[in-house]
């Protein structure tokens, strides 16, 4: 079964250079709150207020998301610029009020129902990796779940922030889920992290430095950046683009089907059917170009760059092979091959920011190796690999 995977993370921008000391303080009605945690989005740049609800973060020059969370509060997400701060900032918390869906959503209470849900958001949240398998979210309790029988949608959420012991990178994971849902075999996931380094002795120093660096390597992050830098080749991808064409259903493959394809959904492009549909179609992948340069995908302007090019890419990190668990996916035994992630646009272009994102995660959906490589090989944003 086709897999596909939609993360959707906020970020901004995120420079290397001086040294910036970013102080506030955290407030509910006029009173200052303790231990509420500050920290810029998807990094490891991040504390807790004190007794006087006041907070302090060295960060460098640059524009980022600033995170302030506590439990029973609403997030607040603040777009910090340091060109433009001149004085401390004061942020004012708000309760948080939970609202459950209307009765077309139920939510799933019973042993067997949570233990089964719980399941498949460990799976498609964290994943089944090696890596993953060294990952733990201490306080499951917390998420609750939500079932559409008309629509077929599972929807989590937690009222505070997941706690992720991820003991093959190395890091203590706070993790504020704003969205989860899986619908149609399509994932998709919101949420601000907030990554802290776990202690340990320097063997296991070590082994959480190659780990990440095993991690980084031939992942999104990675591939936008050789783009960026013109280096795909040297960096060890091979970029292929293939065309992906809906299948008109015949008698033989109609069989167990329940609805067969018009004809006005045949000349639907596969993205554009994904959009229309929200599933995915029966369809055939047609290569047509190999090998090709990293500067036929994307186009520039004065100040940006974006990921743009016809149909659908296929991208081959020759560095490194497909796990065991990942080849056992395909349930047919073969050899590892080169890891090969599927690109496909939703968006006519999609711009990169320079840390190596799209601004728009949205914008493109990853098949393949990209989807299986889920939460538990996550990096935050400033991690600088060391070779």
């Amino acid at each position: 079964m086709r897999k596909l995977l939609i993360l959707i993370f906020s970020f901004l921008s995120i420079a290397t250079s001086a040294q910036i000391r970013i102080e506030g303080m955290v407030l509910f009605n006029t009173e200052p709150i303790e231990n509420a945690t500050v920290f810029l989005n998807n990094t490891s740049k991040g504390t807790i207020t004190n007794s006087d609800g006041v907070f302090s973060i060295e960060v460098s020059e640059g524009s980022y998301q600033l995170i302030v969370s506590h439990i029973g509060y609403k997030t607040i997400e603040y777009t910090l610029d340091t060109s433009t701060y001149n004085e401390p900032l004061t942020f004012l918390l708000e309760e948080e009020e939970f609202v459950l869906d209307e009765v077309v959503v139920s939510a799933t209470k019973n042993d067997a129902d949570r233990q089964y849900n719980l399941s498949v958001f460990i799976r498609e949240f964290i994943g089944t990796s090696e890596f993953a398998k060294q990952c733990v979210i201490t306080n499951l309790d917390i998420l609750q779940f939500y079932f559409d029988a008309q629509t077929n949608r599972l929807s989590a959420e937690a009222r505070e922030p997941l706690r992720i012991q991820n003991k093959a990178l190395g890091y203590e994971i706070y993790f504020d889920l704003e969205h989860f849902s899986v619908h149609n075999n399509f994932v998709s996931q919101l949420g601000y992290s907030y990554f802290k380094p776990l202690d340990g002795s320097k063997r296991k120093q070590r082994k959480w430095q190659k780990n990440r660096l095993e991690a980084y390597r031939g992942s999104p992050i990675h591939f936008f950046k050789s783009v960026l830098n013109n280096k795909t080749e040297e960096e060890g991808f091979i970029i292929n683009q293939f065309e992906r064409k809906v299948i008109k259903p015949t008698f033989k493959n109609l069989r167990g089907s329940t609805k067969q394809i018009s004809a006005s959904e045949n000349q639907l492009s596969f993205s554009d059917y994904i959009k229309k549909y929200g599933k995915v179609p029966r369809s055939r992948d047609v290569l047509y170009n190999s090998d090709i340069s990293s500067s036929t995908i994307i186009s520039v302007d004065s100040t940006n760059t974006y990921l743009e090019f016809d149909d659908n890419l296929s991208v081959v990190y020759t560095e490194e092979k497909e796990e065991k668990g990942y080849v056992l996916k395909s349930g047919r035994p073969r050899k590892a091959l080169p890891q090969t992630s599927n690109l496909l646009p939703l968006t006519e272009k999609s711009l990169i920011l320079p840390i190596g994102i799209l601004e728009n995660p949205l914008s493109i959906v990853f098949e393949g190796y990209w989807s299986y490589e889920k939460f538990a090989h996550t990096l935050p944003l400033d991690y600088e690999p060391m070779n």
